[in-house]
């Protein structure tokens, strides 16, 4: 497709959950690796998200949550996506995450899940690494 420029990330989170040092240290990360990345806030719901990542022409959505709402809020952005013509956009995402819902949001298609230890080079490394890539 000849897409070329930095990688696009939107990082976002989805929810009622009210804590954000993670998603602002990744969106650092990522910043600071060359993306450009968009910080939707707190408090976002999927549409709000899914509608950023559109306007923004993104190529990734890092969704972080703390809440437990990840089988449900991650799944509604992937929703919306596909709703939207725009399964193009990868979603992965981070947070408490508990080792046994990983494999059905991979199945639903959740490109990756980071898990509380992640380092910050081991995600920037895996955006870089999976995001743009041909299928």
């Amino acid at each position: 497709m000849g897409v070329s420029g930095p990688i696009r990330v939107v990082v976002a989170k989805p929810g009622l959950d009210g804590h954000d040092r993670g998603a602002k240290v990744i969106a650092r990360a990522l910043r600071d690796a060359g993306m450009e990345v968009i910080y939707t806030g707190l408090h976002q719901t999927p549409e709000q998200i899914v509608d950023t990542a559109i306007q923004e022409d993104a190529d990734a959505i890092g969704l972080s949550i703390l809440s437990g709402a990840h089988n449900t809020l991650f799944v509604k952005v992937l929703e919306l996506l596909k709703d939207r013509d725009a399964e193009d956009i990868k979603v992965f995402g981070g947070g408490i995450i508990p080792d046994a819902d990983i494999p059905p949001l991979k199945e639903k298609g959740v490109a990756e899940i980071f898990t509380p230890g992640a380092t910050t080079a081991s995600i920037v490394d895996w955006v870089n690494a999976n995001v743009r890539v041909a299928a």
